[in-house]
This record gives C-alpha cells, structure tokens and sequence, in this order.
C-alpha cells in the first residue's frame, strides 16, 4: 500500500479546503517533507490534513510523534488545528485514550500517538506514514527520527512530514542536509487571515528586527555566535528591499558557484545589481541534483531575465570546463572566471561590513540564501556546502570591486 500522490493530495486539498499555498506538499519523489514554520504559520494544520489523507486508505497504519504525549494529544489530535478538528462531511476519527491512536472507522486506518521522550518505543510498530512535529523541541531528536524511520517500512513508498519552528541545532541542520529531504518554509505572516486581529502587529512591536522575530515568526534558521551575517542585517536587507527600486542599475552580475557533482551540493546562482553605493541583490536561482547541462541552463535563464553585464563563474571546481559547459549551454553575456584563494569567512568578510552598512537590499523569496549567510563563521555541525551564500558574496564582491560597466541599465525581471 503506497502514501497518496502528490497530485492526489493537492487535488483533494483544492477540495477539501482553502489553503495557504506555503501548507501544500512539495512535488517530486521526497521521502521526508520538512516544514519550517514561524509561530502561527500553519504547521500543525498542514500536518494534520497530510495524515488524515494517508488515513484514507484502507488500514493504513500511521504514526503520530510529538514533544509529549501531552502534546500529541492537546495539539496533534485535539487541537483547533488537529486531526480531529476535522471539516463538515469528513470522518471524524475517534481517540481510543487506553491505546493512545486514533481510529478512522471507515478507513480501518490507525495512528499511534509516540512521545519523543521515549525513543525505544517506537521499536517494533511498522508504519505507512508518520507526522513529527515540533521536531526542534524533541530532547534526543535524531535518536527519535532514527527509529521512527526504521518503522516506516510498509507500502511502496512510506513517507514522513515533520513540522517544526526551526532553532540553530545540530539535529535540524543533519536532517536539511540529507538526500530525499524536501524543505518549505512558512512565516506567520503567511497563514495572518487565520490569526487574531492585531496579533502581528503586536509582536512586531515587541520583537521586530530581533533575532526572535526571524526564528519565531519568519521561521528562518538563525544560527548562534561566530556568524558574520546577523539577524538584524538581513532584517535591514530586507525592509530596504521593500522601498523603491531603482529604475538602473549601472552593473549587473549573476555569479555562479558549480557543484563538484550532479548529486551532492547545490550550483550557487544569484543575481545582483549595483546603483549607486548600494547593492541590491535581484534574484536566487540555484539549483540542485542537477546535470552539468541543466545548471548551466539556470545561469543562462538568470542572466537573460536580469540583463546581466556579465557572469561571474567560481572555477576552482572544474576550472576551464565551467566556462565550456557555459558556452555549450548557449550563455551569450560575457563570462569570467574567478578563482578563490581565501577561505571563505575571509571572503565573506568585506560583503558582511556592508550589510552591516545597510548597504545591501534583498528581493523577495531568498530565505534559503539568508540561512546560509546566518551559517557563515558557525562551525556547530557539518551541513551542506553554502553555495547560495558563496554565490552572492562574488557576485557583491565584484559590484564593490568595479563600480560601472559600459552604462546604466534598466532592470528586467
């Protein structure tokens, strides 16, 4: 018995009911969906409709994991949110408290309610599918996800969502990193039609601009001390990109960072352009698991859509071949190739001053970027290589370098 299809599940969410787009699941062949959420963004609501749509097979069997039992119980299951808050004209599914599940009668179906302070029990049961949440709050995270995985054998394809606010740990970072591992993100403004008048604004006042604003309510991974790039830094990017944007740009960069491989790191592709003395960082389209051919394509895409003075190619992986697979991809804008010999913290360092600065304004849809760019200087676990992150300082290194190219430009997006 396999987990419902993605075309299934959005099909019957457009039913069902009138979602957010942030709380659909992603398409393509994930085994793992991790939702990263701000306070209030949904997360809950997007877990509970996902497994109650795995119920809907026939004795589907189902795992349920939270903090607490408690929690599984008053928010999983009961809550506003919960499974059992379910809509007019759908089974209603019924706790059974001396065996912690949930039934759906007509299904067969069951969900076992686990607390992730006892990871031994999830020894033994075997599921279809399972729904984590708040994973970042668990005490022993990846000794939890790791037996609840090795139950989730039955079927063609089990699948497991985990919802969480994000925080900087260890655990969080691991999971994003693996293969099969696909990420959204979510911020409380996103779900405000569903929240109480003035509850934003009440916590904007309170916390705005504050590292508590980013985790909390952007639902964006803050990383603790070392970082270059701080939680107010990308705040300030981010408020100067909601002003005006000026009408020319008198250069325009797409700076690439190429994977080693087609399988492991991202290709870094980001768009920046410079007015003034002020850089505003246009556009991320970096791409991953992709071909030699496909990830040039992206640059080439990028570079068209930007008007791009020209694109700025690291080449110390592949050397030489960057710049072929570049010009068998059909890129007609000028290419250079630069070659990194600093660290990358020390790169980094000059373009970390000017956010600092204020110097810098960022586009819309870049909190992947911004992660990485928090990451910078945290040395606290292995994650993926911050190709994003290394993309954007050439690109911001080279407009600081050479403030003109051969006249303004206007901005095509």
């Amino acid at each position: 018995m396999a987990a419902l299809t993605d075309e299934a599940l959005l099909r019957e969410a457009a039913r069902r009911w009138d979602q957010n787009t942030h709380q659909l699941p992603p398409e393509g062949d994930w085994l793992t969906w991790l939702m990263l959420g701000g306070r209030g963004a949904g997360k809950t609501y997007a877990g509970a409709e996902w497994l109650a749509m795995q119920a809907r097979m026939d004795n589907a069997r189902l795992a349920l994991v939270g903090p607490t039992l408690h929690d599984v119980r008053e928010v999983m299951v009961e809550g506003p949110s919960g499974l059992r808050a379910t809509p007019e004209g759908v089974e209603r599914p019924r706790w059974e408290q001396s065996r912690r599940r949930l039934v759906w009668d007509h299904s067969g179906a069951v969900a076992q309610a686990f607390s992730a302070e006892d990871a031994e029990s999830l020894r033994g049961p075997q599921f279809h599918a399972a729904w984590a949440d708040e994973f970042c709050a668990w005490r022993e995270p990846e000794a939890v996800l790791a037996n609840l995985r090795l139950g989730l054998r039955l079927g063609v394809a089990p699948r497991l969502v985990v919802t969480t606010t994000p925080k900087p740990i260890r655990a969080l970072r691991r999971l994003m990193a693996e293969a099969g591992v696909a990420v959204t993100r979510g911020g409380t403004g996103e779900n405000a039609t569903n929240l109480s008048p003035g509850f934003l604004a009440n916590l904007k006042a309170l916390y705005g601009g504050t590292r508590l604003e980013t985790q909390e309510l952007d639902g964006l991974v803050v990383e603790d001390g070392g970082a270059l790039f701080k939680t107010e830094d990308m705040r300030r990017a981010r408020d100067a990109g909601r002003g005006d944007w000026p009408e020319r740009f008198e250069k325009i960069v797409v700076a690439v960072d190429p994977p080693a491989s087609a399988h492991g790191d991202a290709c870094g592709i980001v768009a920046a352009g410079r007015a003034g003395a002020e850089i505003w960082v246009l556009a991320d389209r970096s791409v991953r698991g992709c071909s030699p051919e496909a990830w040039a394509g992206a640059v080439k895409r990028t570079a068209e859509a930007v008007e791009a003075d020209l694109i700025l190619a690291e080449a110390n992986q592949g050397g030489e071949m960057v710049k072929a697979v570049l010009d068998q991809a059909g890129v007609t804008r000028p290419i250079r190739l630069a070659h990194a010999t600093r660290g990358k913290r020390t790169r980094a360092e000059p373009v970390a001053l000017l956010y600092e600065q204020g110097r810098v304004a960022h586009g819309d849809a870049l909190g992947e970027l911004e992660e990485e760019l928090m990451a910078l200087g945290s040395e606290d676990g292995p994650r993926r290589s911050p190709d994003r992150a290394d993309a954007l300082v050439w690109a911001v290194s080279e407009l600081m370098r050479a403030p003109g190219g051969e006249g303004p430009r206007v901005r095509n997006l």
